[in-house]
């Protein structure tokens, strides 16, 4: 499975980088671990389907990523991340597959009658 492919393209990073908070905060300690490799790793989850302890090393620990899905969730960060890369979705052709959706049993129009 390529990271790659659950990442931000160069053109959507432009876009949502001023939504984000800054690295550099002026404090002092350990520097900040940059924005975009904690979102690539967000990504990576959402778009997975896989659990927090299987994201690649690549992005970092796992709790690193978490910690600052969780803080910006609650920020609204991401919800504006969000807003951003979904205003020129194109929702015209926009399809739903339905050979997944199972029907409740009350929706075939009654009970069945044997015979």
């Amino acid at each position: 499975m390529s990271m790659k492919r659950y990442e931000l393209t160069k053109e959507q990073w432009e876009r949502i980088k001023p939504l984000l908070p800054p690295e550099e905060t002026g404090k002092r300690g350990r520097p900040r671990k940059d924005n975009g490799i904690m979102l690539n790793g967000m990504l990576w989850i959402v778009r997975s389907g896989a659990q927090w302890r299987e994201l690649p090393a690549t992005y970092g620990p796992w709790q690193s990523i978490y910690a600052r899905f969780a803080k910006w969730r609650n920020e609204g960060t991401l919800e504006a991340v969000f807003h951003t890369l979904s205003a020129d979705a194109d929702m015209e052709n926009l399809s739903m597959d339905s050979t997944c959706v199972k029907v409740h049993e009350s929706a075939n129009g009654g009970e069945k009658n044997g015979g």
